[in-house]
């Protein structure tokens, strides 16, 4: 238990229950936003839950990223967070009922991502809801001897998902098709003292650090405008235009786990990283410490203390 990161972090999660109508215990928000999945261009879900309660007075703009204005007048400052990350989407669906797989578009954080699907349980987000699924893997006893070259990687055109259908007409029953997004399997693991373990972990937690302060914190002058913007992997349109429709700024400040997608762009954001290690994996894991103390950070920032 942390004082310091227990106090605003159940006087956030509080305020949310009195607005959905539901208890929420505390100590949740970080393993709950490290269950989220946003692959890049299928972020809205993830706006959604923000919008329906967890930061009150936020709207969407024209990209579809969450914002939150503070305060008013001059200084105007600006602090983001991207929620998304790579992941698939459905390529093809076969008569057999197994699918094929194609990346999401945007920058990948290793040219071995795609191995990690090999084997693995992947949750597919349908029209009509999530569905489990898991990628198969060859049997070593009918392929041994039969390749002709070296071992080469696991890649996403080696992926044949398995949702459960017999036929193509099964899997349009499940709401799934062409498109649909895709994502390892996400269930957060608590481990250690205060470790958590899930896909995306940084980045997640380094949001819910964001959500907490900006709920505690309140600018002593001028405007800050705290976004959790979309597309950040890919055109860096939530960023653009938060910049274009609130700005100028006279700083900003990118909030983000410390294994997030090379090449997000800083032009004149400065960034805050949340450290992460076996970072890009299935098992990306941060310290519930270093969160708090990146919220206490944050608030701090946000109320313009020095």
């Amino acid at each position: 238990m942390r004082p310091g990161f227990l106090f605003p972090l159940s006087t956030s999660l509080l305020l949310a229950s009195r607005l959905s109508g539901q208890a929420a215990p505390p100590s949740a928000l970080p393993e709950r936003f490290a269950a989220f999945t946003a692959v890049t261009g299928f972020e809205q879900a993830v706006v959604d839950t923000l919008l329906g309660g967890l930061l009150p007075g936020a709207t969407r703009d024209r990209s579809g990223s969450a914002v939150l204005v503070l305060g008013s007048g001059a200084p105007r400052r600006l602090i983001a967070c991207p929620l998304d990350e790579p992941g698939w989407v459905v390529g093809g669906v076969g008569p057999d009922g197994y699918l094929t797989l194609r990346r999401a578009p945007g920058r990948l954080p290793s040219p071995l991502f795609d191995q990690q699907l090999e084997g693995h349980r992947v949750t597919l987000y349908g029209r009509r809801g999530p569905v489990a699924g898991v990628v198969g893997v060859r049997s070593i006893h009918l392929t041994r001897g039969r390749e002709s070259g070296p071992d080469q990687p696991f890649g996403v055109d080696d992926a044949r998902v398995d949702v459960g259908a017999a036929g193509a007409r099964q899997v349009g029953a499940l709401g799934v098709g062409v498109l649909t997004p895709v994502s390892l399997t996400k269930k957060p693991l608590r481990y250690g003292s205060d470790l958590l373990a899930s896909p995306a972990a940084g980045r997640r937690v380094a949001c819910a650090a964001l959500v907490l302060a900006a709920v505690e914190a309140r600018p002593r002058a001028g405007t800050v405008v705290v976004a959790f913007v979309t597309e950040q992997n890919l055109s860096q349109r939530g960023l653009r235009t938060v910049r274009h429709t609130q700005g100028p700024f006279a700083e900003e400040r990118m909030v983000d786990g410390a294994a997030g997608v090379p090449g997000l762009p800083r032009e004149s954001a400065e960034g805050w990283a949340l450290p992460a290690a076996f970072g890009t994996t299935a098992v990306e894991t941060v310290s519930l410490a270093g969160a708090d103390s990146l919220r206490a950070r944050l608030a701090r920032w946000i109320e313009g203390a020095p």
